[in-house]
């Protein structure tokens, strides 16, 4: 490994459905985080691992700030500040189209403030902005509040300088050795990630009053090969909702939701484990799980 090979972790943190994950996601090449147009899709600070010719970048995408309703939101949000403190670069992710700083932006520059860390501004959304005369404005708004390292307008759906943010971010970064073996993407293990891809399939199928009342949870994965020697997974999991009456829209008529989830859910975890996997899911109903410790627990960082 080169004498002037570089590491460090860096934080993705920004408002709900400014597109975190999508970055991410763009960045690593892989799907480590789940993708929707829903608010609130990230729940946990979830790692990804980039490795370039002459550094390693271990992304955190944080859970996106919003308001707290429950239990399960005042652990996401915590989560996402904590990372502020305990990381070598801050991407700071806005919304391209908006016109102002918002609550929301104003409470995370405060806490950017407090951390003192390097950081980069991500102003996503750029195809959805009509004048350049706006842009300019929303980042002279922006470095007036905070001296970042660097102001990126990229477009994470259209992949639109997405580079240039892995560029900015090995400049700042310190000397040092890898973290973690250059062949590994993520370090979430193999349930987390079937349990992030179901609940992606959830968000995206499912009725806007449903989505975040579920929790998935896996409870078994196991590898076997068939007789006729085929690699394959036995996967099986349960999607936890609050209310019988979601129970019933998860389910769909004869089965068809649960089944549509279940088949875009196994074909992406066909090609995250490059091999078969034979998907089973189960919907219970658990009221009010948000607020149940033991669940949220799950959540905090260990």
């Amino acid at each position: 490994m080169s004498e002037k090979f570089k590491s460090g972790f860096v934080s993705i943190i920004g408002r709900t459905n400014v597109g975190k994950s999508t970055i991410i996601n763009t960045l690593v090449g892989e799907k480590v985080a789940a993708v929707t147009n829903k608010v609130q899709t990230t729940r946990t600070a979830i790692r990804a691992i980039v490795n370039r010719e002459n550094s390693q970048i271990i992304f955190i995408d944080t859970p996106g700030i919003h308001k707290p309703k429950s239990k399960l939101s005042e652990t996401m949000i915590e989560t996402a500040f904590t990372f502020t403190h305990d990381v070598d670069v801050i991407l700071f992710v806005i919304d391209g189209t908006s016109k102002e700083i918002g609550r929301g932006d104003f409470k995370i520059l405060e806490k950017i403030k407090e951390a003192k860390r390097k950081t980069i501004l991500i102003i996503n959304k750029i195809d959805m902005i009509k004048e350049k005369e706006d842009l300019l404005k929303l980042i002279d708004l922006y470095q007036k509040e905070y001296k970042f390292e660097a102001v990126i307008p990229v477009s994470a759906i259209k992949k639109e300088n997405i580079e240039i943010i892995l560029e900015e971010i090995e400049k700042n970064l310190k000397y040092g050795p890898a973290y973690y073996d250059i062949e590994e993407y993520t370090d979430q293990t193999s349930r987390q990630l079937v349990e992030e891809v179901i609940r992606e399939k959830a968000l995206k199928f499912l009725d806007d009053e449903v989505p975040h009342g579920l929790y998935i949870e896996t409870e078994k994965m196991k590898f076997r090969k068939t007789k006729e020697k085929q690699e394959i997974y036995d996967v099986e999991a349960t999607i936890y909702c609050l209310r019988n009456s979601h129970k019933g829209i998860i389910i769909g008529k004869n089965g068809s939701m649960l089944k549509k989830i279940g088949t875009y859910a196994r074909k992406d975890l066909e090609n995250m484990l490059g091999t078969k996997v034979n998907l089973k899911i189960w919907v219970k109903v658990k009221e009010d799980w948000l607020n149940n410790d033991k669940i949220v627990k799950k959540f905090k960082l260990n």
